[in-house]
C-alpha cells in the first residue's frame, strides 16, 4: 500500500496567509527552519496507478500538479483519482471537491451527517451536480452504528473501515455544539494481501479505549498533530479557543487529560506520524526542542510530498 501526503497543514496551511505569528514570520524571514505546508489531505493506492483521496483540501489543485503520481495519463482527459472519502465536513477538508469539477462524476464516500452538511449548510454537492456530478456512497456510521467496513470498487485489495471518533461538526453546522455519530470519522485501511494497515485521523478530540484499539491494530498511524498545547491559540494571541474546544487533542498532557504523545507511547505501530499541523505549532521548527522531543518518542512529523509504503 502506498500513501502520499498531499498536504500536512491545518486550516490555512503554513505559513498562513494572514498570520504574523512567530512560526509564520520566522519561516518567511528564513530564521525558522521549516517546510511550507498546504492544507491536509492524503492519497492512498495499492498499485500506484489508481488512487483514492482522503479529504479534498482547498489546495487540491496545487497538490495534484505537484505530485506526478496523480497526473493524467493515457486518454486526453484522464485522472488516476478514482474516489474521494470524506472524514468530516470541515471547509479545509471538502472545498477541494470543487477543483474536481472538470473531471468525471466523483465517487464520493461519506457518512449521512457529512452528506447532509454538504447539501444544506455548505451546498457543494448540489453545485457539483451542475458540473461533473456526484455518485454518493453511504458510509453507515450514524446513531448506534459506530463503525462500518467498505470497499472502493476501483481499488481492489484494500479493505476500509470507517470509525466514529470524538470531534466537532464544522462551525457553520447547526450541530456544532450538539455532535452526532458520523460527524467525524477515522479510517483504518488494510492491504488484504500483506495485512499492513494505516489508521488515519487528522482530527481527533481524544483517544479513549475504542480509538486505542484501532490504533494498536495499525502498522502506521497518521493522527491529529494540530496543537502542541491546550492553550496554544490563546497564548499566541491568535484565537480565543482552547484545543479541546476546537475538537483537537494537543501533543502535550495536562492534569487529567493525557496528550497525543502519551497516547502514541502506548501503541506498537511501526510508524507514528502527526499530520494536520497548525501554523502556531512549534513542532514545525525542524531544529526546535519540541521536534527533538517527538523524535525521542519515535514520532514523525508529516510534510507535503511525504511518501509512506506499507
Amino acid at each position: 500500500m502506498k500513501i502520499l501526503v498531499l498536504g500536512s497543514g491545518a486550516g490555512g496551511g503554513y505559513p498562513q496567509w494572514n498570520c504574523n505569528c512567530e512560526m509564520c514570520s520566522g519561516v518567511r524571514r528564513g530564521t525558522t527552519r521549516a517546510s511550507w505546508r498546504t492544507q491536509s489531505s492524503i492519497a492512498v493506492s495499492r498499485d500506484g496507478q489508481h488512487w483514492v483521496l482522503l479529504n479534498a483540501s482547498p489546495d487540491l489543485g496545487h497538490q495534484l500538479r505537484s505530485n506526478p503520481a496523480l497526473h493524467p495519463c493515457g486518454a486526453p482527459r484522464d485522472t488516476p483519482i478514482k474516489a474521494v472519502v470524506l472524514l468530516d465536513a470541515q471547509i479545509d477538508h471538502v472545498t477541494g471537491l470543487l477543483s474536481l469539477r472538470e473531471g468525471p462524476p466523483i465517487d464520493l464516500y461519506s457518512t449521512p451527517s457529512v452528506f447532509e452538511e454538504l447539501t444544506t449548510g455548505l451546498p457543494i454537492l448540489p453545485v457539483l451536480q451542475h458540473y461533473c456530478g456526484v455518485h454518493w456512497h453511504l458510509l453507515p456510521v450514524a446513531g448506534e452504528q459506530t463503525a462500518a467496513e467498505f470497499h472502493v470498487d476501483a481499488l481492489p485489495g484494500l479493505s476500509l473501515r470507517a470509525i466514529a471518533i470524538p470531534g466537532k461538526a464544522p462551525p457553520y453546522s447547526p450541530r456544532r455544539n450538539d455532535p452526532s455519530v458520523g460527524d467525524n470519522i477515522a479510517l483504518l485501511i488494510e492491504d488484504t494481501a500483506t495485512g499492513k494497515s494505516v489508521f488515519y485521523a487528522p482530527g481527533l478530540a481524544s483517544v479513549g479505549g475504542p480509538e486505542m484499539l484501532w490504533m494498536e491494530e495499525a502498522s502506521c498511524v497518521l493522527v491529529d498533530g494540530t496543537f502542541w498545547t491546550e492553550d496554544e491559540m490563546i497564548e499566541s494571541r491568535l484565537g480565543a479557543k482552547a484545543a479541546s474546544e476546537m475538537g483537537h487533542l494537543p501533543q502535550t498532557s495536562r492534569p487529567g487529560r493525557p496528550g497525543m504523545i502519551a497516547a502514541l507511547d502506548r501503541i506498537g505501530a511501526r510508524r507514528k506520524v502527526l499530520i494536520h499541523i497548525n501554523n502556531s505549532n512549534p513542532i514545525l521548527d525542524e531544529q526546535g526542542v519540541q521536534r527533538l522531543q517527538l523524535a525521542d518518542h519515535g514520532i514523525e512529523v508529516a510534510y507535503d510530498g511525504m511518501e509512506i509504503e506499507l
